[in-house]
């Protein structure tokens, strides 16, 4: 990893390339250049666009506030401003505003104005690609000449791709640093994720021997526990033991050792019906203890006492998830006897107030973070969580209003999001004006008729379905949509992409391609 100092203009110039093309492996090429000759994990870091010190705290007013006439010449090596917006990170106390502005002036005035405006977007959030996550591991891949699984696994496992990066660069024992990585029990995972289904007879059929088990409308939670030490994470891997201790009590109570479940958490009224999503994932946010329960259903057992279940059937996770939190596990069929059977539990799901439910092969192993199909949401209305890229003014009663919603799905190979459809259809005058507000404080263009926003805001679509079009780039549109409701507990890198958007096409051909002669 000694190759010289890789110069912050290296960074802003590769992010710029990237950026520029729709071509995943010209992006891999060129992240993979740079990582190669990275000196420190921060150029990872950068390049996905988040300091490696994680928020910094830079508030937005401030950063776009400051006006230092830029560097003619790019001096700035990765690490000189690593190293400064970490002690920028660290000012606190009496006067630290003061400090903070003229830390970060000195920072930009050594900056050329092509890396000022990288480091305004780097602070304000703004460059956080989400979406590169996936290329990036491809690229660290590329670069240090291992297979792509094997960096993929120790990501999911580490949940940092600076330090996946770094292990894979050390070498002669890359792939002994890389396979080091062990699920670590209060360091969380990140969650595994399903892919949209036609219907339930498509998935029963793809997947063969498997779950069916209630989908709750609930906010997603993984928990640890080690000896009386329990931990609680949302799937953004966000910690918020200190917010649920009613969760953590539960959990301090099941019968283990050490323990690592995955769920949903859902506020139940008093009659067991699921409350609105809003008011459990507003619970998240609380400071203080509500007097709305949080109810755990638990459905995957990652580790119990002292063994790792990750590469283990789902079988074997589930018979782990019923011994150690049998009251708690999700409602479902463990490999139905027929199509009626499952249609059962579907019909009780929704019965119940849920969303739906999950098919999930019974052999399949737990791959973290990938929205894979061995596990399968089958809902009888068909949701999409979209990235709002842009809103026109109302007309009419809505008038001063921001209305008609541009929609996008994510690129998965990093690029920006790509446009699916429109809709004004579902939005409340609570919610327009709640819109108006927000869109506002994002928004990057405004014209007379509409407003342009940073691609930041996940929005949940309800719709009939998708159609051919070549009204939009990718090729499909959504067929009446309309709004359930925002998603502020998923970010634009959690979207759903084209590819989700377009399984949802009616299918033309009965056999599936490889199944042919």
């Amino acid at each position: 990893m000694h190759h010289g100092r890789v110069l912050f203009t290296e960074v802003v110039e590769t992010s710029a390339a990237v950026a520029a093309t729709r071509s995943r492996l010209a992006k891999v090429a060129a992240l993979a250049g740079l990582v190669r000759r990275m000196s420190t994990p921060a150029v990872v870091s950068f390049l996905v666009g988040v300091p490696s010190q994680g928020r910094i705290g830079a508030g937005w007013r401030t950063v776009f506030d400051l006006d230092v006439p830029p560097a003619a010449e790019p001096s700035l090596t990765v690490s000189d401003v690593d190293e400064a917006l970490g002690s920028f990170a660290s000012i606190g106390g009496r006067g630290s505003a003061a400090r903070r502005a003229e830390a970060l002036t000195s920072l930009f005035g050594r900056a050329t104005a092509a890396e000022q405006d990288f480091l305004r977007r780097l602070l304000t959030g703004e460059l956080r690609q989400g979406a590169l996550e996936g290329v990036m591991v491809d690229a660290i891949a590329r670069a240090a000449d291992v297979p792509g699984e094997v960096v993929r696994r120790a990501f999911m496992l580490s949940g940092s791709l600076p330090g996946t990066a770094v292990a894979a660069m050390s070498g002669e024992g890359a792939s002994a640093a890389l396979a080091a990585f062990r699920l670590e029990v209060g360091r969380p995972v990140r969650p595994m994720l399903a892919s949209p289904a036609e219907s339930l007879s498509s998935a029963l059929a793809e997947l063969g021997s498997c779950v069916v088990e209630h989908k709750l409308d609930g906010a997603r939670i993984q928990v640890h526990r080690s000896g009386d030490e329990v931990r609680v994470f949302t799937r953004t891997l966000r910690e918020i033991t200190a917010t649920v201790p009613e969760l953590v009590e539960l959990v301090r109570a099941l019968p283990c050792t050490s323990v690592v479940l995955d769920g949903e958490t859902l506020a139940l009224t008093d009659d067991g019906k699921p409350r609105p999503f809003q008011e459990t994932m507003s619970r998240f946010g609380a400071q203080d203890v509500r007097e709305l329960l949080l109810s755990p259903f638990f459905f995957d057992c990652l580790h119990l006492d002292g063994v790792d279940l990750l590469d283990e059937p789902l079988s074997a996770r589930l018979d782990a998830v019923r011994r150690v939190a049998g009251p708690h596990v999700i409602p479902g069929v463990v490999s139905p006897s027929s199509e009626e059977e499952a249609t059962r539990v579907l019909d009780e799901a929704l019965a119940g107030g849920h969303e739906g439910v999950m098919v999930k092969s019974l052999e399949s192993v737990y791959a973290a973070g990938r929205r894979g199909r061995a596990w399968q949401k089958v809902k009888p209305v068909h949701t999409l969580d979209l990235v709002v890229l842009g809103v026109e003014w109302g007309s009419g009663r809505r008038r001063g209003l921001l209305s008609n919603l541009h929609l996008g799905a994510r690129d998965p190979d990093g690029g920006a999001p790509i446009m699916v459809g429109k809709t004004f259809k579902g939005l409340t005058d609570e919610l327009l004006a709640w819109q108006t507000r927000e869109l506002m404080a994002i928004a990057t263009e405004k014209t007379d008729w509409a407003v342009v926003v940073r691609p930041e805001m996940v929005i949940e679509i309800e719709l009939d379905g998708v159609q051919v079009s070549s009204r939009y780039p990718g090729g499909v549109a959504l067929r009446f949509a309309r709004v359930l409701r925002y998603r502020p507990d998923k970010d634009a890198g959690e979207a759903d992409t084209i590819d989700a958007v377009r399984s949802l096409l009616p299918q033309r051909a009965a056999t599936p391609p490889d199944t042919i002669g």
